[in-house]
């Protein structure tokens, strides 16, 4: 996928870049993605970058000095182009262009009518990882979106200078040893440090790390460990990983994806609770959250209704977020709109599964949580020879449109809408469970 896509750039966007392994690559793959979307968009840089990277943009516009005059006395005819990198001189000491003041840059957004600024605000001296000194970075305080940028091929290189910026910074926030093996749990420890890579970031953006020039199956694997271990710390919403200097530079983006167990009808059909009948060692209701805790999938949500204290009461001390719909006799929409009400907001990406669906497996969950990593698709649901089957995955993006959802379904018009418009991902699974839903008793093999 675009690095647009990855990152979820919304219009009317500020976006930071900072860390070290490909900021300026970054900025202007960004700025060009969302130009070719017919967006009107400024790059820019809040410390300074080099001066032979200004020809990367398709336009530059270059000021003297940068000010809110300066700002306000620009006009369309200033901006022919999509994509207009907005920067100062030349500093001939240095080969660098002199980037804008912060509040400068703030003022972009408003002034111009643009649809997204992209901003580096750090240095890193080619350097694919670093700690920020006292004066880094320059982060704009109106920024929505800050996008922590790191090299995997750092992972195995000593930590010196002449692999890492400021290796004596990273010894000072981690107590790491000077000239050890880097590894992913240090990179974390530093991209999730509040004077690491969150130094500077408003609490109120989004954060993404970019993992960049991942190329190699090890280099990969290094990609995923250091995701997994970001995605512990709640303040890191997503970890894009891939290479940006090829065609296609995102190969995947890890975020959190929750498994929303609806297990609250009173199930007429079968003629008692379906979700208390015993399978296993236990019930269809802890076989289902059981199978949730198998997977990658976090966190898990028990949407309760009818008898809902003895199906507390069956889930004992499993680690699961009970939540109680007293709707539930209205349908299954009910229970939908309360468990999307619980989801933390660093959630991206939710699965819906039944409670009478005691086939599936944690590893039909894990490949559409793939699936979804790898695309980003709006929904994604499994196949069984052809046949569409259930769990379903749902993106962050539909949420609006599941909350809209009445009646006793739960989230198949929003399933069908995105499969007729050709958005939907289908994942071939070898699992029959996907097909066979238990409504009746003669339904039980």
């Amino acid at each position: 996928m675009n690095l647009a896509h990855a990152l979820r750039v919304r219009r009317h966007e500020q976006v930071a870049l900072v860390g070290a392994g490909g900021k300026s690559s970054a900025l202007f793959r960004l700025g060009d993605e969302l130009a070719a979307r017919g967006w009107q968009v400024v790059t820019t840089t809040s410390t300074h970058i080099e001066a032979g990277q200004v020809a990367w943009a398709p336009q530059a516009l270059i000021r003297p000095v940068w000010d809110l005059e300066a700002v306000a006395a620009l006009s369309p005819a200033d901006l022919p182009h999509a994509h207009t990198l907005l920067i100062g001189p030349t500093d001939p000491q240095t080969g660098r262009a002199q980037g804008l003041p912060p509040e400068v840059v703030d003022a972009l957004l408003p002034a111009l009518g643009l649809d997204a600024v992209i901003n580096e605000a750090d240095g890193a001296r080619k350097l694919p990882f670093k700690a920020p000194a006292a004066h880094e970075p320059v982060i704009p305080p109106g920024t929505t979106l800050a996008v922590l940028v790191v090299g995997i091929d750092t992972v195995g290189q000593p930590l010196d200078a002449a692999h890492v910026h400021r290796p004596e910074q990273i010894v000072a926030l981690t107590g790491a040893t000077p000239g050890q093996p880097v590894t992913p749990d240090l990179m974390a420890a530093v991209l999730a440090h509040p004077q690491g890579g969150l130094k500077g970031v408003s609490p109120t953006a989004r954060v993404v790390v970019l993992a960049n020039k991942v190329h190699s199956p090890a280099e990969m694997k290094a990609a995923e460990a250091l995701a997994a271990r970001l995605l512990a710390r709640p303040r890191i919403r997503a970890v894009a990983i891939g290479a940006l200097r090829d065609p296609d530079p995102i190969r995947m983006v890890r975020g959190r994806v929750a498994t929303l167990v609806l297990a609250a009808g009173e199930a007429r059909r079968f003629g008692q609770l379906k979700q208390l009948y015993p399978w296993g060692d236990g019930t269809l209701l802890t076989h289902a959250v059981d199978t949730a805790l198998a997977s990658s999938a976090r966190p898990v949500i028990v949407v309760l209704g009818c008898q809902a204290e003895a199906c507390r009461a069956a889930l004992g001390e499993r680690p699961v977020q009970i939540v109680l719909n007293p709707d539930w006799a209205q349908g299954q929409s009910t229970s939908v709109r309360a468990g999307l009400a619980a989801l933390p907001e660093n959630v991206d990406g939710v699965l819906f599964h039944l409670a009478d669906l005691p086939g599936v497996t944690p590893a039909v969950l894990d490949a559409l949580i793939a699936r979804h990593a790898a695309t980003l698709a709006p929904v994604v649901w499994p196949a069984y020879q052809g046949r569409r089957g259930n769990p379903v995955l749902f993106d962050r993006a539909t949420f609006p449109e599941l909350r809209q959802v009445t009646g006793d379904v739960g989230g198949r018009p929003v399933l069908q809408a995105y499969t007729r418009a050709g958005t939907a991902q289908r994942v071939a699974v070898d699992t029959l469970g996907v097909l066979r839903d238990v409504d009746t008793l003669q339904d039980l093999p």
